[in-house]
């Protein structure tokens, strides 16, 4: 339900968020905004060059957010809309501002806050709504000054997409039975001053597909608007996988932890962010689809041209100056990997608790390896095998597509270290016991097969991994912490280059060790290691009493 004011209510809710002008100029007093003022042609430099900094730079924290001001295109065209890339998730910091996280630790609690503790958005006069204060409609559209054109897209994927996709597209409807809104990101291509396409991803059960075929059945094209740039808690929900009975305006303001403010559209009956940056209102046509594609994509290929959805403009409302926002997408490591793989703990670890499974602390999807194929799940100490298998079956269930590969490690393996898990999959699981593979599974997002169905949807397969020590190890082979730390600060006293710590920086027990080795490596550290050399010549055995390589050691 959405608030109204007051009969006799004169003033109007002020916003209690940040727009993305206010997160934006956070980003620039942070230093993590790179303004570029030069020109720079949207359709073959822009995304070009925000890619380098995840192909050049090997650490996260160095990467930033842009903010173009000079856009141009190859037809010598000027754009006077500024475009913005990466900021909402060009690095785990840009995240984390964005969605209000004080501290890295209590990210996992952020979206079981906004699903439990949501607000209901309040609705606002149009006069009042920064999203009305430019309105183009009618014939006005059918201009390149005041259609779709002049909107600087940029081309994700030059040399491969055939036009500008609108990446960062959120797309908002309304369930013409429930009412309930559902905000998700599907790309947008642009096809004309007056038309757009819209690529819902059928084999991702989303949102927008349930309620376009409810408007099929009644024979209507579907009301429809396209949000670029809303308040950062906008285009986060509309990335997130949620319950589609939710409606997604009230998730968001669970996640402001403050009501929204919404306004209704101009041309359709679909509400819109007020403090949003640009709306493209229209209707998607239901009976007719059109040619769509290529475009590269997040799972790392080119998709393909397919039959898709189309949505003919009825209105453009914007900002008077406003913001262009676009994702990086496309192969991982990009700004959407980098989402999805810090917001995804949160709704693995939401499935498993509903289902009554605890034995897990922590999931985590690997972000360069197609976003949702990897998925590692971290245990608890002593989780029985049954849970464990349980909780990695129950994985396969979020959704239709993915994951594809479950990992389970345990609580000393960092799932975002990819080396740890794969040094736990090669030293702590034997293949013919602990690997299983599951078919007929939905092939998810990525490259089709040849085997497809009557949807052209082929049949998939799953693998879960259990990579769990099963037994007590010896020490990880690396110097205690006390030296590792004591070695860090000589480090630094010699002015050597900054040091990025590795998950695994020093070596911990696992159960296979005793106070006679303790005792051995503290003579060792005095340099009394002859001590133990003396003992232990007392301890020779003849050659064929013991084969060679045979385990010692005394409980």
């Amino acid at each position: 339900m959405t608030q109204t004011q007051p009969p006799g209510e004169t003033s109007v809710p002020a916003k209690q968020y940040p727009d993305l002008h206010d997160h934006v100029a956070r980003l620039e007093e942070e230093g993590l905004l790179v303004r570029v003022s030069r020109p720079i042609n949207k359709d073959t430099e822009l995304h070009p060059l925000v890619r380098w900094q995840y192909l050049g730079l090997d650490e996260d924290e160095d990467r930033r957010a842009f903010l173009f001001d000079n856009v141009v295109d190859s037809k010598g065209r000027s754009y006077d809309i500024p475009v913005v890339v990466g900021v909402f998730s060009a690095n785990s910091r840009v995240y984390e501002i964005a969605m209000g996280i004080d501290d890295p630790e209590k990210r996992q609690g952020v979206w079981k806050k906004a699903v439990e503790e949501q607000h209901a958005p309040v609705l606002i006069p149009s006069e009042h709504a920064p999203i009305h204060e430019v309105i183009y409609t009618g014939d006005e559209l059918n201009s390149f000054e005041k259609g779709v054109g002049h909107l600087p897209v940029p081309i994700s994927t030059p040399g491969w997409d055939n036009a500008p996709y609108v990446s960062s597209s959120n797309f908002i409807t309304k369930d013409p039975e429930t009412g309930v809104h559902n905000i998700g990101t599907y790309r947008a291509m642009i096809k004309s001053n007056t038309r757009i396409g819209m690529n819902p991803s059928v084999e991702m059960n989303q949102g927008i597909y349930d309620h376009f075929l409810k408007y099929r059945e009644r024979s209507e094209p579907m009301p429809a608007v396209l949000c670029i740039g809303g308040p950062p808690c906008i285009p986060f929900v509309a990335k997130q996988k949620l319950d589609m009975q939710l409606d997604e305006y009230h998730v968001a303001g669970g996640l402001v932890g403050a009501p929204l403010r919404v306004v209704e559209a101009r041309t359709v009956p679909v509400l819109v962010p007020a403090d949003a940056e640009i709306c493209i209102e229209g209707y998607i046509n239901t009976e007719y689809l059109e040619p769509e594609g290529p475009f590269g994509e997040s799972h790392g290929y080119m998709n393909p041209k397919e039959y898709n959805a189309f949505m003919d403009v009825t209105a453009i409302t914007r900002r008077e100056k406003p913001y262009l926002m676009s994702i990086l997408s496309q192969i991982a490591p990009s700004e959407a990997s980098v989402q999805r793989k810090l917001s995804s703990s949160w709704l693995f670890l939401n499935h498993l608790t509903r289902i009554g499974i605890t034995c897990v602390s922590r999931v985590q999807l690997h972000e360069t390896s197609g976003m949702t194929r990897y998925c590692i799940m971290q245990c608890k100490p002593n989780a029985a095998d049954s849970e464990v298998w349980r909780a990695m079956y129950a994985c396969l269930t979020l959704n239709g597509g993915w994951p594809k590969i479950v990992i389970a490690v345990d609580e000393d393996i960092d799932p975002q270290d990819a080396d740890a898990v794969w040094w736990a999959m090669g030293i702590r699981s034997t293949p013919h016991k602990d690997i299983e593979i599951v078919k007929r599974r939905e092939p998810g997002h990525g490259p089709r097969g040849e085997d497809e169905d009557e949807r052209g949807i082929a049949s998939e397969s799953g693998v879960l991994w259990d990579a769990r020590a099963k037994h007590k190890m010896p020490p990880t082979s690396l110097p205690k912490r006390e030296h590792m730390e004591n070695a860090r600060k000589i480090w630094e006293e010699l002015g050597l280059p900054k040091l990025h710590e590795h998950s695994r920086w020093f070596g911990y027990n696992l159960g296979e060790w005793n106070e006679e080795l303790d005792e051995e490596a503290a003579l060792a550290e005095q340099s009394d290691y002859f001590v133990t050399g003396d003992k232990i010549a007392e301890q020779r055995v003849k050659f064929g009493e013991v084969s060679m390589n045979s385990k010692y050691y005394k409980d």
